[in-house]
């Protein structure tokens, strides 16, 4: 039981812990309202002026349908196969879509529509883009170099000149249709119908890189299939300029369709050219034939032979007519072969149906869509670059899957080929039954028999290809030209993101301010850099300086902590019979360990404490100076060096009869020296016997060394560290003291420490004082409103 009671303690604690943590972090990011007040304003302004300078956007819209076999239905399939047997692999619309957003197709509408041209003019804050209603037309003759980036003014003259203005603002005179040279090239301007309504305006006109608005309309053009089961593609652009817009997206559609329907004529085109020498070449072998035939009659007499002849030249021409179409076959696969072999990336010629093997026509689509693809790599990337490697390497894969299957149907044909012959040979040992006039008659019709049915084979094949080539439809067909919608205002969206952009910029300045800050702002900064115990933390006042702010009535919250810190001491003073002495030290200049030291004096002496304040740092005084004491009375190291007595140095003080002060004297060249010597132990000793509290002032520690001679005869140490001055780099230092033991009972003060501003802590309480003063402060948030930035 008093173990879950304690695991319980302990989740409870964590969630206090984590509650105050977060309370603190909003109350740090609060402090600096005006920062969030500063940060709104900038960015609404910044949304105002990108609101003045830019109008709506239209969202534009087609769509077409992709002539999907896969999602026709299956009489519409088998119907359109038999009619033109020509593709076995049908197009499918997931692929289209990467067609319509390729980097190729994009960058001929963007050289199309010169969309790399922009002509605009200045109409109060916003900036009008002139498309299509530009006054002139920019015309590139000849580039020498990048034209990205290229921007000039011009100034309408009249129909025939025109100025350009300088960086240095003067007007140079040219003449449309004059060619004029630059860095990027040679140029020239032509004036549109429109010119006379544009007489003495500026135009300026912007030079893109067109491969960079091709990219950045490939990112902006989106396809996408809305329903999954229907091959139509819906082509989206969002475009602040609506005839841009649409112009865009039909030239992309008109693009698709004119690309597709010209690489498929090409294919067509290369099969027309190898079937038409093929019939060239048959078409000779048949008229020798048929001269053979009809001088082989005239000469023999003969004008019928018999009826078993006729049997036999049927069956023949039946054996050779398949003889001659696996001829054919087997010469297309060689023609396949030899391409797919070849060392040049050269186009397949297609099977035509001629070769009855869907799995070879598929990987000859496959391997014509890979060798397209690579050339348009080629068109723009090296060949060397490591984005041929993955394609490289289908072709590759691809290449051998053919070499394979040509060979098994290359096998196949071959046999099916021995058959045939075998047949023809069994048919041709009848021959001989037959007379021999009848016979070599028989063997002449024959010749012509076969070379005619291939000449009328190959005849109605390349009819039926020139028939597809003349009749090409478009793989693309137009459901609804490009259109654009209502036009839509971004201000919401724009103001809404310079409102959060606004509330997020101050915390994350603030959040890398503080990473970036090299100065200590929290107590764990020191508790973890220093090992050492903390026993006061001392609020920042702002009035308060070298003076004795205990006792003025506006600085309540310090004298407080300052009593507190006195309380703390009661209980670290382990010999409360002999005087304790207390030496104040820092590690730089203006830590505040001179305040510590005179207002911690002033405390302890006000609660009836004999107290004395040494004033040990003999090479910059200031105590004396914040009792109204004069700096030429005679002190430390008068009394050292001149032996003058205890009662001359010891000076009264108007904060209380219980608080006197030793000055430190005149200022010595070695007072590193003087403070070793044993007059000053002699003194301590003195004033022990007649002191509660002796506070010893000393210089910085980082600086010099006085403050360690001063240890020897010290009880306690309190190391000064000041919020927001002191540097983080300092406290390795100071943990290097501390674990030496340098100091008996090394203690640290956090001063000047502003809780609110730096989310550390709570102000808890500080009400109340000010109502016991008074004066209770009003409109506080506004405090030091400057430094809240």
């Amino acid at each position: 039981m008093p173990a879950k009671l304690d695991l319980l303690s302990q989740l409870v604690d964590k969630k206090e812990d984590d509650s105050s943590m977060f309370h603190d972090t909003v109350n740090k990011y609060l402090y600096h309202w005006p920062l969030f007040v500063l940060g709104v304003l900038i960015f609404i302004g910044a949304a105002f002026a990108y609101q003045q300078t830019h109008g709506p956007s239209y969202d534009i819209t087609a769509s077409v349908i992709i002539n999907d076999e896969k999602k026709l239905p299956e009489d519409e399939q088998s119907g359109k196969t038999e009619e033109i047997n020509l593709k076995s692999t049908p197009k499918l619309a997931e692929n289209e879509i990467q067609v319509f957003k390729s980097r190729n197709l994009i960058s001929k509408v963007v050289n199309h529509l010169h969309l790399w041209v922009s002509y605009q003019k200045k109409d109060g804050l916003k900036t009008l883009e002139l498309y299509k209603k530009s006054p002139v037309v920019f015309k590139l003759l000849r580039q020498s170099d990048g034209i990205g980036g290229q921007v000039f003014t011009i100034i309408i003259n009249d129909d025939k000149s025109f100025f350009i203005k300088r960086t240095d603002k003067t007007l140079v005179k040219f003449y449309f249709g004059q060619p004029l040279e630059n860095d990027f090239g040679t140029w020239k301007l032509q004036p549109a119908q429109n010119i006379s309504r544009f007489k003495g305006q500026e135009i300026t006109i912007a030079l893109s890189d067109p491969d960079k608005v091709a990219e950045a309309y490939q990112r902006n053009i989106d396809a996408d299939l809305p329903n999954k089961l229907a091959p139509t593609i819906e082509l989206t652009l969002k475009d602040e300029l609506r005839d841009r817009g649409k112009d865009i997206i039909n030239d992309l559609i008109a693009f698709y369709n004119s690309t597709t329907n010209q690489e498929e004529n090409q294919d067509n085109q290369r099969t027309l050219d190898f079937i038409s020498k093929r019939i060239s070449d048959i078409a000779g072998e048949l008229s020798t034939s048929e001269n053979a035939v009809q001088g082989f009659k005239s000469s023999k007499g003969l004008t019928d032979i018999s009826t078993q002849s006729e049997v036999y030249l049927q069956n023949v021409q039946a054996n050779d007519q398949k003889l001659n179409e696996t001829n054919v076959a087997l010469n297309i696969i060689d023609e396949v072969q030899k391409s797919v072999n070849s060392k040049d990336n050269q186009s397949v010629p297609s099977t035509l149906g001629i070769v009855d093997d869907g799995v070879l026509a598929k990987s000859l689509d496959k391997l014509s869509e890979l060798q397209l693809e690579h050339d348009k790599l080629l068109a723009t990337t090296p060949e060397t670059n490591p984005a041929f490697d993955p394609l490289n390497r289908q072709i590759k894969n691809t290449k051998k899957t053919i070499n394979d299957e040509v060979a098994s149907l290359k096998t196949s044909l071959l046999a099916t080929k021995s058959q045939l012959q075998k047949y023809d040979s069994k048919v041709q040992s009848s021959i001989r039954n037959i007379p021999a006039a009848e016979r070599q008659l028989v063997d002449k019709t024959r010749q012509q028999t076969i070379k005619e049915s291939l000449y009328v084979y190959l005849l109605q094949k390349k009819e039926q290809i020139a028939l597809n080539y003349a009749s090409t439809v478009p793989d693309a067909r137009i459901v609804d030209y490009a259109y654009a919608g209502s036009p839509k205002s971004k201000s919401m969206v724009v103001y809404g993101a310079a409102l959060l952009l606004g509330l997020m910029f101050p915390p994350g300045f603030i959040y890398l301010r503080q990473i970036s800050s090299n100065k200590i702002t929290s107590r764990k900064e020191i508790e973890d850099g220093t090992e050492a115990d903390i026993v006061g933390e001392l609020s920042h006042v702002a009035t308060r300086g070298l003076q004795i702010t205990t006792r003025e009535a506006g600085n309540i919250i310090i004298g407080e902590e300052f009593r507190s810190l006195r309380t703390n001491l009661y209980f670290l003073n382990k010999n409360p019979e002999n005087g304790f002495v207390i030496l104040i030290t820092s590690s730089i200049s203006s830590e505040g360990k001179s305040f510590v030291s005179t207002n911690l004096a002033s405390v302890l002496a006000l609660a009836g404490n004999k107290t004395v304040i040494l004033e040990m740092d003999l090479r910059r005084p200031g105590v004396s100076s914040v009792f109204g004491l004069s700096a030429e009375h005679q002190g430390v190291s008068d009394h050292v060096v001149d032996k003058v007595p205890y009662e001359k140095i010891i000076q009264k003080t108007a904060v209380s009869p219980d608080l006197d002060v030793i000055s430190s004297g005149f200022l010595p060249s070695e007072p590193s020296e003087l403070l070793g010597r044993h007059e000053i132990d002699s003194l301590i000793t003195y004033l022990r016997a007649r002191y509660k509290y002796i506070i010893v002032d000393t210089p910085p520690l980082n600086l010099v060394t006085d403050a360690k001679i001063l240890s020897r005869v010290s009880d306690m140490a309190l190391y000064i560290i000041r919020q927001a001055y002191t540097f983080k780099s300092l406290l390795p230092f100071i943990r290097s003291v501390n674990e030496n033991n340098e100091f008996p009972q090394l203690k640290i003060v956090f001063n000047d420490v502003e809780k609110e501003r730096y989310g550390y802590g709570h102000n808890y309480g500080y009400d109340y004082y000010q109502s016991l003063n008074g004066k209770k402060a009003k409109a506080s948030m506004f405090n030091g409103f400057f430094k809240r930035f």
